[in-house]
């Protein structure tokens, strides 16, 4: 299998040996400043994979000890998966994920949520480089912020403990983008 460009060093590597880990489909549902930059064009470093959910469990499990931070292939590459427990996403996120770097490997199948579902699980979290990443996606992709309120709505806000912070956040975002695409055209 030829090296493509899309995957870049170290994470060719690093997820090569997965790939040849597992003698089955294996899929990274994935989020983070990873999806950010290999599927939005954003340019900043990042050492891990953030993931949601490795299916099936069973491949999660091989990955764990090896592919965590601190495993050895974290220890060979300088980069990690990251099981991601914090983030909230959408209710049907699944539905619209995309396959990154669909024809390099055999059996990894790394999906990267869409550009709505992935701002939506900065939301919670909110430090500086969430709010810049969100940004960065309402210039690029361009996001629509109608839908993305409506996403939050319908398919996060139900599911949150106290949505009153993430409405305050969520808003926050919305003028910051606003007041940006203002700036654009002024």
């Amino acid at each position: 299998m030829s090296h493509p460009e899309a995957v870049s060093e170290p994470w060719f590597s690093f997820l090569m040996e997965l790939d040849d880990m597992v003698s089955m489909p294996v899929r990274f549902d994935c989020i983070g400043g990873f999806v950010v930059t290999m599927l939005y064009g954003l340019s900043h470093p990042t050492a891990d994979v953030d993931v949601l959910e490795i299916a099936p469990q069973s491949a999660a499990e091989a990955f764990r000890l090896v592919a965590m931070q601190g495993g050895e292939l974290h220890k060979k590459y300088g980069v990690y998966l990251d099981r991601v427990t914090v983030a909230q996403a959408p209710y049907e996120y699944q539905s619209r994920m995309q396959e990154m770097f669909s024809c390099a490997f055999h059996n990894l199948h790394l999906m990267g949520l869409d550009a709505y579902d992935l701002a939506l699980t900065k939301l919670a979290r909110n430090i500086e480089r969430d709010r810049n990443d969100v940004r960065y996606l309402a210039r690029t992709v361009p996001l629509d912020l109608n839908l993305l309120r409506e996403r939050y709505q319908s398919e996060l806000r139900p599911y949150l403990g106290n949505p009153k912070r993430e409405d305050l956040t969520l808003q926050l975002w919305i003028e910051a983008i606003n007041e940006d695409r203002g700036s654009e055209t002024s």
